[in-house]
């Protein structure tokens, strides 16, 4: 580990970020997003009447409306529930993911999707093989730990449930994802700490994200900054702990 700002008091919560951090991109990028791409109208045309579908075409509604008001030029889509269209719908959330969007009615949808190709075995996710070990040992240890990211809560699960290395989810406590703020903004970490039974000093927040980490840091937890292979370089590196797998951390 190189050595970045003195830690304060003793680590007590661990906050993670998944993309980069526990997971190769990759995988991400390679393996989820085609797969939810592949599948979206075969879902949309399965589950259209649901009323989680629905839900999350509302938000999509919603979010459409925000980004014609922003001059992003997304495509037509209907004003009311209504009115939509399963066809209607495929067109925006393809334009989302090809501007890789953290649209959280978008990730709702795509949790849904992944859902029923772990169900099949069609997905086996994947970790960085220090993950397993440094999760059994924190857990062992008492931390509290947790994640954070952009992918809906269902997609965190269903990801740290059905690894290569067997189901994970034993270890973590609790899953936050854009329901709870941007991953940049400050506040979205303060709302986050308050889950925690330790003070947010205590918290140490892990992310391939320095803007994520500024966020986090101003938010009064400690920070690691994490490179793993296939990360993209990062602003003011330099400033915080990096650390290249789990094993460096001296907590």
């Amino acid at each position: 580990m190189t050595a970045g700002p003195p830690r304060e008091m003793p680590v007590r919560g661990i906050l993670l970020d998944i993309e980069g951090t526990t997971t190769p991109i990759d995988f991400v990028y390679q393996i989820l997003f085609p797969y939810a791409r592949t599948h979206c109208r075969d879902f949309l045309a399965a589950h259209w009447p649901s009323e989680e579908v629905q839900s999350d075409i509302a938000r999509l509604l919603e979010e459409h409306a925000e980004d014609k008001r922003r001059g992003l030029e997304p495509p037509d889509f209907p004003t009311t529930l209504k009115e939509t269209q399963p066809e209607s719908v495929l067109v925006y959330i393809l334009w989302l993911m090809d501007q890789d969007r953290k649209s959280t009615g978008l990730k709702s949808l795509q949790g849904k999707i992944w859902q029923n190709g772990y169900r099949t075995g069609t997905l086996r996710s994947q970790v960085f093989p220090d993950v397993p070990p440094a999760l059994a040992a924190w857990h062992f240890r008492m931390m509290d730990i947790r994640i954070f990211s952009s992918g809906s809560v269902l997609a965190q699960k269903l990801l740290f449930a059905q690894t290569e290395a067997g189901d994970l989810t034993k270890f973590i406590r609790g899953y936050f994802d854009t329901t709870s703020g941007a991953k940049t903004d400050p506040q979205s970490y303060r709302r986050i700490a308050a889950a925690f039974e330790c003070p947010v000093s205590a918290i140490l927040f892990i992310s391939d994200i320095t803007a994520e980490l500024n966020a986090a840091l101003t938010s009064g937890m400690q920070t690691a900054l994490c490179l793993r292979p296939g990360n993209r370089p990062q602003p003011e590196a330099s400033k915080y702990s990096l650390i290249r797998n789990f094993a460096e951390l001296s907590l």
